[in-house]
């Protein structure tokens, strides 16, 4: 099954990490380039992909990466550019940037809704409108987007903003897919759930317990039948088979990454 994605040239937002460790988008960048794709990440903070540029290049992979601001139509106009300049093309795109904030309408403040709709959803639209005419020139290519479980079902905590916006990259992947279909461009979505990934210990620790680490992993894995957490690399994982020609008649769909708590009733 080795070289799954030989001489493909894949672009990965958020191809950094809130710190060491497995981030949905540092795992993808590291098996996607293990899988022979020539790898173009990028990150708002450049510094955050120097674990996964050493992760892919000790391996003896290819990895180039640039900073880029997604809410931002000209910085994504430039991270494409520059993609191209690296490698002559685009084969695979996965939109992985995304981040919650808590609170329910009446406490969550109008910026604060905005600037999450931007960031998760936004960001996709905005990736989407400059990769796919790249892709229509090449004559096909795969899209791979990065939801969320809360964009399925209440996951534990009022986050309305990030729930919206995962939701709504679902639909958005699911309208694109068959847009594009004619023009042999696949369309799908990763849907990940309680996963151990270091944006945890960074950051949603802090959210949601106190900053106790182990009592909000504990508080995740009680939601989940299969009883332990995934991480970024169950996230790749996924993402490797919709960007793969495995799933060459795949797309308008979605792969659930949660360990079976979406389906659970209680």
């Amino acid at each position: 099954m080795a070289g799954r994605l030989e001489g493909k040239v894949a672009v990965i937002t958020g191809a950094g990490s809130a710190g060491p460790g497995w981030g949905n988008g540092r795992a993808a960048a590291v098996l996607f380039a293990r899988e022979g794709a020539l790898v173009y990440g990028v990150d708002r903070n450049p510094a955050a992909m120097e674990e996964t540029a050493a992760r892919i290049r000790e391996e003896g992979g290819r990895f180039a990466m640039g900073e880029c601001d997604v809410m931002s139509s000209d910085s994504i106009a430039a991270m494409v550019q520059a993609a191209l300049a690296e490698y002559g093309r685009i084969d695979v795109l996965v939109n992985n940037v995304g981040g919650s904030a808590k609170g329910g309408p009446v406490e969550m403040s109008e910026e604060v809704w905005d600037t999450q709709i931007d960031y998760n959803l936004k960001s996709v639209f905005l990736a989407c409108k400059h990769v796919l005419p790249v892709m229509v020139r090449q004559g096909g290519g795969a899209i791979v987007n990065t939801a969320s479980t809360s964009g399925l079902r209440w996951t534990g905590a009022a986050q309305v903003a990030y729930a919206a916006s995962k939701a709504g990259i679902i639909q958005f992947s699911r309208v694109v897919a068959v847009e594009y279909a004619a023009r042999h461009i696949r369309v799908n979505t990763v849907v990940p759930g309680q996963m151990h990934t270091p944006m945890v210990e960074t950051r949603l620790a802090g959210q949601r317990a106190g900053g106790d680490v182990q009592a909000l992993l504990a508080s995740r894995v009680k939601r989940i039948p299969l009883g332990f957490a995934g991480d970024g690399r169950d996230t790749a994982a996924a993402a490797l088979f919709l960007a793969s020609d495995e799933a060459r008649f795949v797309t308008g769909t979605e792969i659930v990454v949660d360990g079976g708590m979406s389906v659970r009733c209680d």
